[in-house]
């Protein structure tokens, strides 16, 4: 690949308008022009493979995450186009597919009260606030959010998904979709299960998991292989990588057999209505049989529900796209990546999408697929767009037993039965915002994430407060903080000082070594002076050794009285025992060494 043109530099002084930007500025914000210029033939045949492949596989799931999402099934195909032409303007992943994902769906039921005007005003607002997120650098905050509350969340959203689909696979009615009601309904309406039903969605989920073996177990194909044996390979490749369409369309086809003989066993999706919606603003407000309910309103009814769905939307399309790009040895830009999922969502929602995120099962279809850029998404987009025009007819006949099999062979990966075991092993007080997170968010989704990042990040600040101090014995008491010292620590600190160095008979002279020490804060100084004070008093001596240039600029520039501070733990005790030519520094630059004050004036 060709480098990148050199960007062409403006005159010293010369502030250039928007329309006079760098190449370098303009394949920041639109990374497609960096690798547009050199596409080629082969890169166009494996993006169309691969955007035929995440085709075939986000028809079907749309159609059922729509389910999941309490909307109707025309729902989940608007969400699903979007994103795709989207992320080929702003996306810096090749990899990644932004859609409908059984997280997002999740989210969307909980606060969208199962009506389509509240979830795609609910797509809307998340897009702003992820776009303003994306404009304002604010990527950081994700930063909070720890990987056990992550697999916690997950884990407890594969459970509620995956059970919120056994009433379709059995066929059963009426049953509620607050889970805890949800679990006593089912079993109490165990004895209406429709045999129909039942039976073609455990013949799916079989079909659908030997169809994923089958594609975890395809050797690669070798150039020197017979042609006929490169062909069978690229059917079964494309058997099970289609696989959820596949298994659809045979349940559809099913159904259809019964529908013509007069007798239907089964519970159909029904009529879905055809083609795209027209483009509008997304509904502000919303007429019912009651009155108007206006957006503030509509606002105060989504509640939480417009923190948790931007952030987890952001956060799990961030995770997808870093964890491909460390696969497949490329970089990507998180803050671009917030970018494109804003203006997705904010476009979605002209189109009647809910909020959508990255896919982690079809960002794994893209890679496998061999897609070579973003231009794959081109492809899919338009198959669903097509989908939409041509094939509604179509899904009045497939089973809601069919799409339960799906989703819930699709959410099972998400459930980390090996989280436990590998936490109790590396870090257990990790299983604390894991169980904390887990088990909440069977009661509420935002109470279970919020409580589990509060518990990471308590835990985070205990160890900031309380850092491990290393006591050495010598010549002289050596005391040294394990970790950084924030202005919460300076009291453990003060009182480990006064226990080992004051508090006894005599008192004894102390080192504090600062080497793991690279900033503090006024707090900290002001620590520090009181207990140079301290000692001071009691006829005792504190140094500092150790310090690093930053520690030792907030020092000379608090000009603490009485501070002596060392190269070296050796040094200091040297001067201890008054030894001649060994001088501390005492709160001066021109008692720093050249090479510190080199450093200082950098």
């Amino acid at each position: 690949m060709s480098p990148p043109m050199s960007p062409m530099k403006p005159p010293k002084g010369f502030a250039p308008m928007s329309c006079c930007w760098s190449t370098e500025t303009m394949q920041k914000w639109l990374p497609f022009l960096g690798w547009l210029p050199d596409y080629t033939w082969y890169a166009l045949k494996m993006d169309f493979i691969a955007g035929i492949s995440v085709g075939l596989t986000v028809i079907p799931q749309a159609l059922a995450y729509a389910e999941v999402a309490g909307l109707p099934p025309q729902y989940g195909l608007y969400s699903a186009f979007m994103g795709c032409f989207v992320y080929f303007f702003l996306g810096t992943s090749r990899d990644v597919t932004l859609g409908p994902t059984a997280i997002m769906s999740l989210l969307v039921s909980f606060y969208t009260f199962h009506e389509p005007a509240y979830a795609v005003l609910l797509a809307f607002l998340s897009g702003c606030i992820q776009l303003g997120m994306g404009f304002l650098r604010l990527g950081l905050l994700l930063d909070f959010i720890s990987c056990p509350v992550i697999k916690g969340f997950t884990s407890a959203a594969a459970i509620i998904i995956g059970f919120g689909q056994i009433k379709n696979l059995l066929g059963l009615q009426h049953i509620p979709r607050q889970f805890f009601l949800q679990v006593y309904y089912t079993f109490h309406n165990i004895g209406e299960t429709r045999v129909g039903d039942a039976v073609l969605g455990l013949v799916c989920m079989v079909l659908l998991l030997v169809l994923k073996l089958m594609r975890d177990h395809v050797p690669p194909v070798h150039p020197e292989m017979p042609t006929g044996v490169r062909l069978s390979h690229g059917l079964v490749w494309t058997a099970t990588t289609a696989r959820n369409a596949l298994v659809v369309s045979f349940a559809a086809l099913v159904a259809y057999s019964f529908q013509v003989t007069g007798y239907q066993p089964f519970v159909l999706t029904g009529k879905t209505p055809e083609g795209l919606p027209d483009a509008h603003i997304p509904p502000f407000s919303v007429t019912t049989a009651n009155g108007t309910i206006s957006f503030t309103e509509m606002v105060q009814g989504m509640g939480a529900g417009l923190v948790v769905v931007p952030l987890m939307g952001l956060l799990e399309s961030i995770a997808v796209a870093k964890s491909f790009a460390s696969q497949n040895n490329y970089r990507i830009n998180s803050n671009q990546e917030l970018l494109a999922i804003g203006f997705t969502n904010i476009l979605g929602s002209l189109f009647s999408s809910y909020p959508v995120t990255g896919s982690f099962g079809r960002t794994a279809v893209n890679a496998q697929s061999g897609v070579c850029t973003p231009a794959g998404g081109l492809m899919t987009g338009a198959l669903v767009l097509l989908s939409l025009d041509y094939l509604t007819s179509l899904f009045y006949y497939i089973p809601k037993s069919a799409l339960a099999a799906v989703i819930i062979m699709a959410v099972v990966p998400l459930f980390d039965t090996k989280i436990v075991k590998t936490l109790w092993r590396v870090k257990r007080l990790d299983l604390l915002p894991l169980c904390v997170t887990f088990l909440l968010c069977f009661w509420e989704v935002q109470y279970g994430i919020l409580a589990g990042t509060l518990v990471s990040v308590l835990i985070l600040l205990h160890s900031v407060a309380r850092p491990k101090i290393q006591v050495s014995e010598g010549p002289m008491l050596v005391l040294q903080p394990a970790s950084g010292l924030h202005f919460p620590a300076i009291e453990t600190l003060r009182e480990a000082l006064l226990s080992r160095a004051l508090e006894t008979s005599p008192p004894r002279s102390m080192a504090l070594d600062c080497t793991h020490i690279c900033s503090i804060d006024y707090t900290v100084v002001l620590g520090l002076g009181e207990l140079l004070e301290d000692f001071h008093k009691r006829g005792a001596t504190l140094a500092l050794i150790g310090l690093q240039v930053p520690v030792l600029r907030v020092l000379l520039s608090a000009d603490l009285k009485g501070v002596l501070y060392f190269c070296t733990l050796e040094e200091a005790e040297k001067y201890l025992k008054q030894e001649p030519g060994t001088q501390p520094y005492n709160g001066s630059e021109d008692s720093v060494p050249e090479h510190k004050i080199a450093l200082l004036k950098a």
